[in-house]
């Protein structure tokens, strides 16, 4: 039986290439020009391998495709395609079981999948029924907090002492300040004048009287 590899890549030149020299070499090969692409053909077929480019339509989504290789029930073989290398550490902890970089020479290339393959059949073989049954959700969870644990790296709100709000205080009638009566002034009484009357009015009856007194 023909070993089934799909190629996920999103330069058509590197696509045909690999799967001309892996269909020469006895492979049966699918190709998917995207990570969406390869995604669902990850779905609707089963795989002995999974050749995956890192950077397509985005930067992460090589790791998106390995993620949907990992969950997969029927256990494909896993290798990311890059010609950016990576750390061992990196390419590991996205879940891929061997990184090639390109370009690389076609016997150097045809022995390292050989090879993977080899050593992940036989690593099949070992594990129990259940560990193979259970293998895609435990895969799925490492997958979900990954990037939990990158997306709480990238903002964590810091909270300080005093950044709690005080409610304001709502003003009482009593916190009112009372006006202060001013007392109105004490209405002055004005005693009522009398009319003097002029010195000369009083000298006139003196006068008339002593008139009539030397006429008598």
């Amino acid at each position: 039986m023909k070993r089934r590899v799909l190629l996920v890549d999103d330069e058509v030149a590197v696509l045909l290439t690999l799967k001309a020299v892996l269909e020469i070499n006895g492979f049966d090969v699918d190709t998917a020009a995207s990570a969406r692409e390869g995604r669902l053909k990850l779905r609707s077929h089963e795989y002995h391998m999974v050749i995956t480019d890192m950077r397509m339509e985005n930067d992460q989504a090589g790791a998106e495709v390995i993620a949907a290789a990992r969950t997969a029930t029927y256990h494909p073989a896993v290798a990311l395609l890059t010609a950016f290398p990576m750390a061992d550490e990196d390419w590991q902890e996205l879940g891929a079981d061997h990184m090639l970089v390109k370009p690389m020479h076609t016997r150097r290339l045809l022995e390292q999948i050989d090879q993977l393959l080899e050593t992940h059949t036989r690593k099949l073989a070992t594990l129990p029924a259940a560990a193979k049954a259970a293998a895609p959700a435990k895969a799925k969870k490492a997958i979900v907090a990954k990037k939990a644990a990158r997306n709480a790296k990238k903002t964590v709100p810091i909270k300080t002492a005093g950044a709690k709000k005080t409610a304001p205080t709502k003003r009482t009638a009593q916190s009112k300040t009372k006006k202060t009566a001013v007392p109105k002034k004490a209405a002055v009484t004005k005693k009522p004048i009398k009319a003097t009357k002029p010195a000369g009015a009083a000298k006139k009856p003196a006068k008339a009287a002593a008139r009539t007194r030397g006429k008598a």
